[in-house]
Formats: structure tokens, sequence, C-alpha cells
């Protein structure tokens, strides 16, 4: 017999019941033979010197090549008798023979999985008897790979062509000149098969040397065949099967079909291909279908392989491809029990990784290293000087222990697994498997090599900073990794499945913005912090969301990235805004550019005064070279600078009533500017009013310069124009009335028209008198005789919000002499007093708070205080004109310093208007709804309490519940409680 073992090589029995159970059921077996001679040597086999211990030793520790022995005798006659090489030889050329001219598919399943079956009992038996090294079992492996997806190919062609689908080049060799490459990935590539591996294909095809003569189109013809393919290799059937198939390696998987076309695969490498894809592409090989095509696409791909130089971002992606996977360094301890020896710590892909990014970043300029076995890899690394001898060699031995031990996991029960058993039982069998005395040896030696290797990786990288503190963030390849899935579950990522496939669309160049093979480097190392970032918000997925539509608008890539790399306190600015500012970031996401005003000195500094605003608008404006520049510089300058704004509510770097006041001038700057202009532009056709004025009345938030991010504009235009002046001096005149109406609605048009840039406000004119019912622009007698006449209490209480923001300066002083004079008017204190309570109750009736967060209508709220500060002006106006103010906190500081109000009433009001203010402007700059704090981010809810001046989000409730019952406590007792005792009895 050509087929002796090493008897030290040889595993222990795990366990003896099985080696009983073997022996009796290989009698059984060798009962059904025909064959007097074999049933003979079968029977024998058991106590012959040299070949029993290796069949004790299968039958006590795989039950799978149990079986494989009990079902193939012939085999194992024939295997013994030629010896391991020789019937490798035998058993493919006999396979090539078999198929030679095959095209029915059943039966070519059926001989590929007996062939299967027969290369892995062989395999098996080389492998435990120390035949075969571990290179010779993976080679024989990964040739029976070959030449099972070759017959496989061929035969499915041959049967395309009998159906007259295909006409091929030479029936007898179908793949020759059929244009259909398939390449071997990863193990099966560099002949490093594993006993139980899968295969990863790449399928490809050049529709122009396809002769196709279907129904359909080539594409679908290919995509066909290589889904009968996988179904020949994969399927199990009951003779098992051929192989595990897997095409996710092909270029964008989940959007590209199962099969590619050589054109679509070489834009992808040339444009979008990654560095985890040029690692992966070392050990690509051809292992079927057309040579000459595949031969040309291989050589097309070796500069997207071998780059002759490398900056210091492709560099930097190398290397943190891998520390995307966390690197654990130090002496902790490896439980032996469950770890995954291909994916764990010091690992069987550490060693390939060690080698594959050392080719990467050497192989461009030294040809030398282009090798795709990791042993071979690692001796050339080490002949070149970039690693030490010491090191190379202890990897070496490291790899070839844990592929041994891999191999030994799987011929157990055929099963694709790396992972040892927790069970202890299970354990034992192990180290029974791999030769060693007892569990603890053979713990003792894997550990000791898992460190060994573990120390070298960690060293290969250990200038380069840590990206992840919380565990594997890998996005290669073209599924999600479990452990990057588990790592963004710790991280608080509630969906981390669409987190990651999102993120591998990334890599692959689905948005604009990672398209280039630069911005995907950069993007790569700065991911795990990105990640770090929106995880803080607390509310991950909803800022991942909004950073991905962010992300999708952006041209490019690089400029953002290098950004980021350069401040990172900027990206945990951007992450802030996307996990608890939604208004913010949508703003950003249609202006990225605004990040670059983020990084200029003085962008933190509180913001300007209306003088200096109106004096930067004025500067912007110089580049409009028409009326419609015109609107959109606007916009973008009032914009940007509510966006700062934001950032700096967001940040607490200004406090709410600052933010308001800053909000408020941006709006002042914005109407002082673009009216003038529009009025240029309308004279332009209808001409002016000879000796006509006008003036813009600012009303509620913008009067009272108390505006949020959302506040609409509530405006007036009064206009004035001598009695002479009955039209307009324009090309085409227009009645005086018509002239202003018209100027007033270009006006009104120009604040609110979406253009490129967005929008500025929405403009509400419902306060101008008589409402909707009036003129939309109001002459200044009418105004002042309706003051006077007709208006109601309510129309007079606005009235004490109105402040001129621009026109001519002669109306304004006249406007502001009729405000005066219709607030400090004296009026009856107990009708003003009842119609404030009655318009109360009609706004509470309409207005129904269902949330304590809807701070204006809430009682207790902002309605009720800024009634109060209404009140007070215009009940005591006429004595004590000093206290007007449009601004309701100023009016209540006049009110109070008047002895109107007393020093408690007016801290409790102070306290809760102060509150209200903060909530609304916080709620308005970052919320495009209500607020629910069930939902809320933990972000937001800090920047709450911040803004408020509380330590945190439950003292703010408490706060908000007491300043709303005080401050109502105090509308009841001035204005309520009065109106009740006035009116008559029901």
């Amino acid at each position: 017999m050509r087929f002796p073992a090493i008897p030290s090589l040889l595993p222990r029995v795990a366990d003896q019941s099985r080696v009983e159970l073997g022996l009796a059921r290989w009698a059984e077996a060798a009962q059904t033979i025909d064959d007097p001679a074999l049933a003979a040597l079968i029977r024998a086999l058991p106590d012959d010197r040299d070949i029993g211990p290796l069949i004790r030793a299968v039958f006590g520790n795989s039950p799978f090549l149990s079986h494989c022995l009990e079902t193939e005798p012939a085999f194992v006659k024939r295997m013994l008798d030629l010896g391991p090489d020789a019937m490798l030889e035998e058993l493919l050329d006999g396979l090539s023979a078999d198929l030679a001219s095959e095209s029915d598919q059943v039966r070519l399943m059926r001989v590929l999985r007996v062939a299967k079956r027969q290369g892995a009992l062989l395999a098996g038996l080389a492998d435990l008897a120390g035949a075969w090294s571990l290179e010779q079992v993976t080679h024989a492996l990964s040739r029976l790979a070959d030449t099972a997806i070759s017959l496989a190919l061929d035969a499915l062609l041959r049967r395309a062509g009998d159906r007259g689908d295909l006409t091929l080049p030479d029936p007898v060799h179908p793949s020759v000149g059929s244009g259909i490459v398939i390449l071997g990935m990863g193990k099966l590539g560099a002949f490093e098969l594993n006993y139980s591996s899968d295969i990863d294909l790449i399928v490809l095809y050049d529709p122009d040397q396809l002769t196709y003569t279907g129904r359909k189109s080539v594409q679908e013809c290919v995509v066909a065949l290589t889904r009968d393919l996988v179904r020949v290799l994969d399927e199990r059937t009951a003779d098992g099967y051929v192989f595990r198939t897997d095409l996710r390696l092909r270029p964008d998987p989940s959007s590209t079909p199962a099969a590619v076309s050589l054109a679509a695969a070489e834009t992808y490498y040339e444009s979008f291909g990654q560095n985890w894809e040029r690692a992966a592409m070392i050990k690509a090989r051809q292992v079927a279908g057309d040579v000459e095509t595949g031969t040309a696409f291989l050589k097309f791909l070796r500069p997207f392989i071998w780059r002759k130089s490398l900056d210091f971002a492709a560099i930097a992606d190398i290397h943190s491809i891998k520390r995307q996977i966390n690197a654990h360094r130090g002496s902790r301890t490896i439980a032996v029990a469950g770890h995954n020896v291909k994916l764990g710590r010091g690992g069987i892909r550490e060693i390939e990784f060690f080698a594959q990014t050392q080719q990467l970043i050497w192989g461009g300029r030294q040809p030398e290293l282009r090798l795709s076995r990791t042993v071979e890899t690692l001796a050339a690394l080490a002949q070149a000087g970039h690693v030490g001898t010491e090191v190379a060699q202890s990897l070496t031995e490291a790899y070839r222990y844990l592929r041994r031990l891999e191999h030994r996991l799987q011929m157990i029960d055929d099963k694709q697994t790396q992972t040892l058993p927790t069970d202890p039982a299970l354990l034992d069998g192990i180290a029974a498997f791999m030769g060693h005395a007892d569990f603890d040896e053979f713990a003792a030696a894997l550990t000791v090599r898992l460190q060994t290797v573990e120390g070298h990786y960690a060293h290969l990288f250990e200038d380069a900073p840590a990206l992840s503190a919380h565990g594997d963030l890998v996005f290669t390849g073209g599924d999600n990794d479990p452990e990057t899935v588990h790592t963004l579950n710790s991280m608080g990522f509630g969906n981390a499945d669409a987190v990651c496939s999102t993120l591998r669309g990334w890599h692959h160049g689905r948005v604009r913005a990672t398209r280039s093979t630069r911005a995907r480097e950069l993007l790569t190392e700065l991911t795990p912090t990105l990640l770090e970032a929106l995880s803080n918000t607390a509310a991950p997925d909803d800022a991942f969301l909004r950073f991905d539509e962010f992300l999708g608008g952006l041209p490019a890539g690089v400029p953002l990235f290098s950004l980021f790399h350069a401040n990172p306190t900027l990206l945990q600015l951007v992450a802030e805004i996307m996990g608890d500012a939604p208004l913010l970031s949508a703003h950003l996401a249609r202006h990225p550019s605004l990040l670059d005003s983020v990084l200029q000195a003085g962008f933190f500094a509180p913001p300007p005064g209306l003088d200096s605003l109106i004096a930067e608008l004025d500067r912007a404006l110089e580049q409009a070279d028409d009326f419609q520049q015109v609107l959109d510089v606007v916009r973008r300058w009032a914009n940007d600078r509510k966006f700062q704004v934001g950032v700096l509510t967001l940040r607490a770097v200004i406090s709410p009533a600052e933010a308001a006041r800053a909000l408020s001038d941006i709006a002042e700057a914005v109407i002082d500017r673009i009216a003038p202009r529009v009025e240029d532009e309308f004279a332009r056709t209808h001409g002016r009013v000879p000796g006509g004025a006008w003036v813009i009345l600012a009303m509620g938030k913008a009067g009272g310069r108390e505006m949020s991010a959302t506040s609409d504009l509530d405006l007036i235009l009064i206009y004035d124009a001598p009695p002479e002046s009955e039209e307009s001096d324009g090309t085409r005149p227009l009645a005086v009335a018509t002239w202003f109406a018209r100027l007033t609605q270009r006006m009104v048009n120009a604040l609110t028209a979406k253009t490129g840039e967005g929008t500025l406000y929405e403009v509400d004119m419902r306060l101008r008198p008589s409402g909707h019912s009036g003129p939309i622009a109001s002459s200044l007698a009418a105004f002042a005789r309706y003051q006077t006449e007709a208006a109601w209490t309510w129309e007079h209480m606005a009235l004490t919000r109105a402040r001129v923001v621009a026109g001519d300066p002669a109306l304004t002083e006249r406007i502001e002499a009729v405000l005066r004079e219709t607030l400090t008017k004296r009026r009856d204190p107990d009708r003003l007093v009842t119609d404030v309570a009655e318009m109360r109750e009609r706004i509470a009736n309409e207005h129904k708070a269902t949330s304590g967060w809807e701070v204006k209508h809430r009682r207790g709220g902002l309605v009720d205080i800024e009634f109060i500060a209404q009140t007070l002006q215009l009940a005591h106006g006429a004595d004590h004109p000093g206290i007007l103010s449009p601004n309701t906190a100023e009016a209540l500081s006049r009110a109070r310093a008047a002895g109107l109000l007393g020093l408690g009433d007016a801290a409790v009001l102070d306290e809760a208007l102060a509150l209200w203010s903060a909530v609304q402007t916080v709620l308005r700059q970052t919320l495009p709804g209500g607020f629910d704090e069930r939902t809320a981010s933990r972000g937001l809810k800090d920047l709450l309490a911040r803004s408020a001046g509380l330590g945190d989000f439950k003292s703010l409730v408490d706060r908000m519940d007491d300043c709303a019952q005080a401050a109502f406590e105090v509308f009841t007792r001035l204005v309520d409680e009065p109106a009740r005792r006035l009116r008559p009895p029901s």
C-alpha cells in the first residue's frame, strides 16, 4: 500500500464509542460489496498495521469522513494502491473525461458531487496521515474546485448551444472564445482553499464575443447561466453538494447582476475600486472560462492592484482598513472556548491582512512581492526587508497551526465553521483531533499562537491612531459584517444593518461625494470618528440619515473630508447639528459650503449689531448685477446668518434673548435693503408717485425684536402722497393707491418667493387696518383715522409692538407720532380689561395647548405675558408714556420702574418670559414640528436645559410647570378677575 500514515502525526481518538460504531458499520458495509476481493480488503483494513490507526482516528473524530469511508470502498482501495498524489491526478483526469461532452444538468450535478466526496476523503486522509502538507491539502482542494467549475461552465454553455441560445466558436471546448471569465477569489484564487470553504467567484463576460441567438438579451442569458452554475455547485441534493458558492465579491454586489460585463467591471475598478478590493484582487485567478479574455482582464487589473506610488492618504486608507477592525493590545486573556480562529483576535485573517497591507504598499514597486499565497508572501516580505525574518517565521508557523485547526473543525461534520465550541466535552474532542495530550495542552498551544499573531499585528499599526474604542467597524465586502452590526448596536444605533448597508454604499461610490479614490480613502479614515460623533447625539439613526442626506447633496467629498480630517471639532459640530437640529441640518445639506464659514475666526463671536449687518449685506449686494441676483444674494446672506445664529444657540454661545435680537436684526437688514431695490425695479415700468413716500411697519415678533428661526414677518406698508399726485410718472402709470398696492405686493413677493437659494420669510399682512378686507397698502391718513375711529382694542394691543423698519425718514417721524398718539390716549379701564380678557378667552378656545411645550398658548405662557404687557401700556400710556416699548421684556421692566407692576409680579413674569423665550428659541431653531419629550434626543433635552440655565431636563420640566402656574396667577389677578367682576351676571 502506498498510503502510509505517520503515527506521530495521527490524532488521538476523541470518542472510543464512535470507533466501535464506525467499525461495526464498516463491517456491515463490507458485507454489501459484490467483489469478494474488495470485500476482504475492506474487512482487513481496520487491523492493518499502517492503515488501521488512521481509520480508527477517522472513526473516533469525524462522522463526515467516516460516512465517506463507508460510502466509497472502491475509491479507498484505489487510493491505497496509488497513493494520494497519483490518486488526485486520476480523480481529476477521470472527472474531466467523464464530463467532457456532458450537457445533462442532472447527471452533471450527481457526478460532481460524487467527485467532491471522493476528493474530500482523499484530502482528509492525506492530511490526517501526514502524507500531505497544509499547502498540498489546500492546493488539491483548489484544483478540485477549478475542475468542477470549469466542467460545470462547459456543460452549461454546451446546453445553451444545444438549445439554440448561443452559437459557440468551439462546441468541443465551449469556453474557448466564449468571452465568459470566471475569477476565483480569496482562498480559491490563492490555491489555499480550506476543507469546507466557500468558493468566492466573479463572473464576467464580453457581450461582443458572445453570439447570442435567443429571445432575450446577452446579459439575461449570462446571468441565467451564472445562476445555473451556482445551483450546480451549491445546491444540496441526496449526493451532497460540490462547493458553497459566493458571488458577492463582484463590483458593487448589491446593485449589479450576478454576472457583470467586462466593460462595466473595468469602469468600476477604474473609477470606484477601493483599497480593500485591491487587497482582494491580489488573490484573483482565472479558474474557468475563456483564457484569452481572462488573461487580458487580469492584465488590465494590474495597475489597479499595484499602484506604482502611494500618497499618504492611500497608505492611511490601507492601514485603516484593518484599523477599523479593533486591534486589542496588551496581555488580556484570550478565551479559547468559542474563539473564532479565522476572524477572532490573533486569527487567520490578521495574518492574511498583515501580508496584504504590506503587499499593497510595496508591491507596486517590487514585483517580487506580487504573490497570492500567504506563506510565500510572508517569506518574500522578509526577503525584501519589510518584515523581520523571525516575525515572518513565527507568523508562518502560527498560520499553519491555525489552518490545520480550521480543517479539523470542518472535518468533523463538514460544516463551514471556524469557531471553537464552548462545551468542555467538545473542546476535549478538538484537543484530541489536533493530537494534543489534553485540553490544557491544546489551549496553551493555541493561545501562544494567537497572542503571537496579535502582537505582531498590533505592532504593524502601532504608529497609527486607534479608530474605534467600541469594537469592529468593517465596511468592506458585499455583506454586513456581524461583529460590526454588534458594535453599532452597542453604540446606540437601532438599525445597524441599514447603517452598514448605507456606509458600504458610500464606499461603492453610490453618492457623488465618494466617487473618487481619494474621497473614499479619506472616508475610510473618518468613518469611525463620524459614527462615534453621531452616536453621541442620542438619536444616532436620525442623525445618520440626515448626514446621509447631507453627503448625498455634495458635488465632491475630498474638500469636506479633508476639512473634517484637519478639524475634528468641525465633525463633532456637524454630528451635533445632524442629531439635534433638523432645521439646521436641512439648511446645511443645501449649503455645505457653510462649513467653510464655521472655520472663520469670527463665526463663534456674538453676531454684530444692525448697522454692521446692513453694511455687510451692502457689500454682498455689490456682486448682484440684476434684480434676480439681488434676491439670491439676500437669501444666501440671510440664511447663512440665520444658520450662524442657530449654531451659536445650539452651542449656547449666545442666550435665547440674544438669538432673538440677532434674528430680528437680520430680518430688519433684509427689509431695509431689499425694499428700496424692489421699488427701483417696479419703477422701471410704472415710474414713481411724485412726492410720494412709504414706510414698512413691523409688528409682532419682528416689531418686538423677539423673532425665532421660523417666525413670520407681520408687516404693514403705510404711504403718503401729495393731494395733487394722481398717478405715477412711468411709461405705464398707475393711480396712487394702485401703485402703492402693487408695490406692496412686489415687496411681499420679494420676501416670500422661493429661488435657487431657498426662501426668506413668510409675510403676514393681516394686522393692517381692516385686516383681509382692507387695502394691502394703507395711506397715512386712512391709517390714523382707522386707529382713532374704528380700531378694536386687540388692534391697539398689536400696535404696542409696532416699529418702523424701513422707508422714508420724514414719514417715519409722522407714523411714530400717530403710534404715540394712539397708544397714549385715555381709555375706559373697564372696557380695556374686559376686551383683553375676552380676546384671551377666544384665543384659548381656538388654540388649545395639547402639550406643555406649546409655550406660546399654554396658560401662563407667552400670550398671557404679552397680554399683560400690552394691557399695562394701553391702560397707563396716557400718564406714563415712557413705559411704551415694542419689546415685551422691556415694556414689563418699564412698567415695574414706573410702579405700575409689583416687584413680585414683575419677577414672576420676567422669569417665565425668559424661560418661554429660551424654550421657543431652541425648539424653533432645531425642530420642524412639535416637541415630544418621549422621543426627543438626549442632546436636544440637554440643550433645552442648558439654554434655560438649568442642570438637567427634569429640572426644566418642573420649572416650566412652576413658571406657568405663577404667570397665570398674575394674569388672572390683573386681567381675568377684574373682567369677571365687571361682567353682568348671566
